[in-house]
C-alpha cells in the first residue's frame, strides 16, 4: 500500500509511540487524524504540524467509551471522506498483585487496552467495508506474549489484543482488510527513563538483549511497514531487542 494521501487515524497519538506514528504517516504523504484523551496535547501538535503544512487533524477521543470511538470515525470521514487506515494505539497499565488488584482498575486496564481496540476496529470496519479495504494495526505488547508478575490486568488484556488480531484477520481477508499487531519490548517515553524508573531502569535494559530500550519510533516504523506490506495479515510482530527470546 502507498501511504502517499492515504487517511489513517492514530489513537493515543498525542505522545510516545502513537505520536511517533503519526510522524512516520505525515512523512509518507498520508492525512493522519491524531485522536487522544489529552486535548491540550493534541490541539497544540495539531497546530505545530499544520503550520508546517502537514494533514493532521486532531478529534479527542475516550477510547474505552464506543460512542466516543463512533464519534471519532464520523469525524474522520466528515473531514476526509474515507478511512484507509486504523491505529488501535491508545493504552494504559496497572501494577500490584493479582490478589490486591480492584475488580475497578482491572475493569478500567480491559476497557481502554482491549474493549478500545474492538471499537475502533468495529467502526474502521464499518468504513472500510464501503471502500474496498484498509489496515488495521493494533498495539500490543511482549506482555501479550509473556508473563510478567505484577502485570496481570496488562497481560490479560494484551494477550487479547494479540487473539483478537488473528481474528478479525481471518475474518475479513475476503474483504481485502489487513490486521495486524506490534508487539513492542520496553520503549523510552515519558514515564520510562532513568530518570524517573532509577535503579530499576538498569534492569530494566538488562532484559533486553540488544542492551537497551527501543525508541517510539523504531515502533512506528514497524506499523508503517505493517501497512505499506500487503501480504502480511495475522500477525502478531514483535520488535523488543530480544525480549522474547530468552
Amino acid at each position: 500500500m502507498d501511504l502517499n494521501e492515504k487517511v489513517a487515524i492514530v489513537t493515543g497519538g498525542a505522545s510516545g509511540i502513537g505520536l511517533a506514528t503519526v510522524r512516520a504517516f505525515i512523512e509518507k504523504g498520508a492525512k493522519v487524524v491524531l485522536a487522544d484523551l489529552n486535548e491540550p496535547s493534541g490541539m497544540e501538535i495539531e497546530k505545530k504540524r499544520f503550520e508546517r503544512g502537514a494533514e493532521a487533524y486532531f478529534v479527542p477521543v475516550n477510547v474505552a467509551d464506543e460512542k466516543s470511538v463512533e464519534h471519532m470515525v464520523t469525524e474522520t470521514i466528515k473531514k476526509y471522506g474515507r478511512l484507509d487506515i486504523m491505529i488501535n494505539n491508545a493504552g494504559i497499565g496497572a501494577q500490584g498483585a493479582a490478589h490486591e488488584l480492584s475488580y475497578s482498575d482491572y475493569q478500567n486496564v480491559i476497557a481502554v487496552n482491549q474493549d478500545g481496540v474492538f471499537f475502533g476496529a468495529k467502526y474502521a470496519i464499518r468504513e472500510m467495508l464501503k471502500t474496498g479495504g484498509g489496515v488495521i494495526v493494533n498495539t500490543a505488547s511482549v506482555l501479550g506474549l509473556v508473563g510478567q508478575p505484577g502485570a496481570f490486568a496488562y497481560n490479560a488484556s494484551k494477550g487479547a489484543v494479540n487473539s483478537l488480531t488473528k481474528s478479525l484477520a481471518l475474518e475479513y481477508a475476503k474483504h481485502n482488510i489487513r490486521v495486524n499487531s506490534v508487539c513492542p519490548g520496553y520503549v523510552e517515553s515519558g514515564m520510562v527513563n532513568r530518570d524517573t524508573l532509577g535503579d530499576y531502569y538498569t534492569g530494566l535494559v538488562a532484559r533486553h538483549p540488544i542492551g537497551r530500550l527501543g525508541h517510539p519510533s523504531e515502533i512506528a516504523h514497524a506499523v508503517v511497514f505493517l501497512c505499506e506490506n500487503e501480504f502480511v495479515t495475522g500477525c502478531n510482530l514483535v520488535i523488543d531487542g530480544g525480549y522474547t527470546a530468552h
